[in-house]
This record gives C-alpha cells, structure tokens and sequence, in this order.
C-alpha cells in the first residue's frame, strides 16, 4: 500500500485539470510514511482518487505519474516509455539513417515528470530530475532493455547533477548497461552532419538535441555569408553553417572544451570549405570588440540565465544588452538567431527583452521566424511551463 497524501479542500482544482504538479501549500494531512522519492497516493478532502505520484520534500511535494489508480511497477514504465518510443516512431526519428540521437523522454512532455532520457546512437543517457526517477532507475533501464534489444548497447545514468541534494541520495553517475569497449564518446548523425558526443564529461546529456530543426533553419541562410556563432558549446550551429554554404564562420565560447569539441565537429564534416575559426573567450567580450558590420548573420544562444524565478530581472538584463549589442554590431540586412533556454523566462518576456534591445540600437528589425524546441521535446498542454525553448529569427537593417 502506498502512504496517501490529502489534500486541503477545494485545493484540487489543478488537478481537474490534470496539472502534474502538486504543491506543498495544498498538502492537508497524510496517512502513513511519507520517504523522499517514494510513490503516495493523493486524494481530495473528501477522501476521492485523484492521482499517483513520486513524493519529494520541497516546495513541489508530488510530480504525478498517473490520474488512474494502478500499481507503478515494470509493466507501469514499460508502457509509459513504450508510448513515446512510438510518439518518436511516428515522427521517424528511430531507425533514420540522417538522424541517430533524439530524445526518447521529455519530463512532463512525456507525462513522465523529472525524467530526461535522450538516446545516441546505441547509447540511452538518463538524467532522473527528482527522487523517485532515480530510485525507480533500474527499472526504467530494464524497460529500454526490452523496447530496443539488441540495438541498445549501454544506459547510462547521468543523474548525480540533477537528483535533488537534499533528498541524500548520493547519486553517481554510472553504467547501468555497458557494452565491452565504450569509450563514453560516440559519433552521431543529425539531419546528415556528424557529430561527437560525450555523454559522461559533456554538458547535461552530451549534447544539445533541442536545437535540431533550428539549426536546419539556420543553414538556409547561411550560404555566403559571414556568421558568428556566440555561446557556440560543441559547434553545432558553427557546422551547420559551414555546410549551408557561409563565406566565414567564427566560434565562440569560454570553454576550451567545448572549444576543441567545435573544431573536432568541424573537422569531421569536412566543412573547411570555408575559413573557420574558434575563439576561447567570453562572449559579451568578443561581440564588444568586434567591429561593426563584420558579420551578417550571428546565433545568441546563451545558456540558461535564469534558473529560478529570483534571477529573473538580471537575465531580463542580460537578453536585452546582449541583444542590443548584437542588433548595434550587425551589417544592414543581417539575421540575428538569439534564444533563451531559461524556463523561468517566458515567450512574452523574452520579446519583450528583445523589442528593448531593438529600441535601444535604433535598427529597423523585424521577425522571420518564431523559435522553439523539436517535437521529440513535446509540451504537455496541461504543463505549459514545459515550453523552455524560445528563439527568434530576426532580419535587421
């Protein structure tokens, strides 16, 4: 039996409407042993199922994983990640020859809350984002095992950044699945261009899988021009670039990881058509230096400003000078991809930051394109906060 949770009444509005969050505040009593990470059943006032779901302490106390009563066993994630591996079968991203990584499961996308898994090649990374995903980890690792079979040759978990600290867990990053010979770095194939990815010393999973069809965008407009690629990681925008055709393209990024990464992936398409070259700096230092009008199309894709809501007035700052700076450097009829990943930031504040950064550099701009994540990193309508990604194609004159 699972310990129950109650809720204060008329406090289960939410999930009427299949919210799958539930708040501490809404917390009236509870009926049995509450332990981190555990699955509890949750109930009205009135003592009515409402839904099952992983118990943490914190200001989000349940992450629902069902509105039906059942028990959540291996046949339980068996069939929650069957469903999305046929959501990315019905988009053709398993089995397609040009593209080899996607992601299998987006948290509450997938209804499966505090859960990423993203899969490259032979290789499926986990990055469980609360309790009870990582105590739950081995058998999700086992309902891969029977979805892909042979095809899947290791799982790793990479959950010791993002499991909660104060849940104690002490979680470390490891194998549960490993094919004789994995080196930690395999070459993957996106949309026919080639990439390294290393999901044990890269950042989150390895690599950035929510920026696919952006930077299909991006490389049809490439083609003679001169692009700077700010925040640039591993050089996946860089590449795309190369290959649509640009004169020029210059990358940028602090880390002389990422840094050799980019020019490795660079390397490994063959793009050296063009002169490439990769700079270790900081990225609102470069852009102040370089002259005006030396490139015409530039990618802002910055990491996450703000990752919680006391931070949001600094990163509303940062977009908008960033972007300002951006709009001022750019040669007449330049295009600007700027982006933020920042889930606390959303569409309409994020525009906002970007209509002041216009206003401020006095340049006609307009929008080309309204941005945002891949299908294979789905929105639950009912959880709109799961929209991150926000970006904007803009022409500046």
């Amino acid at each position: 039996m699972y310990a129950i949770i109650y809720l204060k009444k008329d406090r289960e509005e939410a999930l009427g409407r299949f919210h799958p969050w539930i708040f501490s505040g809404a917390v009236a009593s509870v009926k049995g042993e509450l332990r981190e990470g555990e699955v509890v059943e949750v109930r009205s006032a009135a003592g009515n199922f409402l839904a099952l779901g992983h118990y943490q302490a914190g200001s989000i106390a349940v992450r629902v994983l069902t509105f039906e009563p059942c028990r959540i066993n291996a046949a339980f994630w068996f069939d929650a990640l069957q469903r999305a591996y046929r959501v990315r079968q019905a988009l053709q991203l398993t089995g397609n020859a040009s593209t080899s990584a996607y992601r299998l499961v987006h948290g509450e996308g997938d209804f499966l809350p505090g859960l990423v898994i993203d899969i490259y090649g032979a290789t499926a990374v986990m990055q469980a984002h609360s309790a009870g995903m990582f105590l739950a980890r081995e058998e999700i690792a086992a309902a891969l095992q029977k979805i892909y079979g042979g095809a899947l040759q290791c799982i790793y978990d990479k959950s010791a950044a993002t499991v909660p600290f104060k849940a104690g867990l002490a979680a470390q990053d490891e194998y549960l699945l490993k094919n004789t010979g994995t080196s930690g770095e395999e070459i993957i194939m996106e949309n026919g261009r080639r990439f390294i990815v290393n999901w044990e010393a890269g950042q989150k999973t390895g690599f950035f899988l929510d920026q696919r069809d952006n930077r299909q965008l991006l490389a049809q407009y490439a083609k003679g021009r001169n692009v700077l690629n700010l925040f640039c990681y591993t050089g996946g925008f860089s590449v795309y670039a190369l290959g649509g055709g640009a004169a020029a393209v210059h990358s940028v990024d602090s880390s002389p990881v990422a840094i050799a990464l980019t020019l490795r992936n660079a390397g490994l398409n063959s793009a050296a058509a063009a002169p490439h070259q990769a700079f270790t700096t900081d990225a609102f230092e470069f852009l102040h230096r370089s002259p005006c009008h030396a490139y015409d199309l530039m990618i802002i894709d910055p990491p996450a400003f703000a990752k919680h809501t006391g931070a949001l007035k600094n990163a509303l700052q940062a977009y908008k000078r960033l972007n300002a700076a951006a709009f001022s450097k750019i040669a007449p009829g330049g295009i600007v991809f700027t982006f933020s990943c920042s889930q606390v930031v959303g569409k309409t504040e994020f525009r906002n930051a970007v209509f002041s950064a216009a206003v401020i550099s006095k340049r006609r701009v307009r929008i080309l394109h309204q941005l945002t994540q891949p299908a294979d990193h789905p929105v639950n309508i009912y959880h709109p906060e799961g929209e991150y990604l926000k970006g904007l194609a803009l022409l500046v004159e």
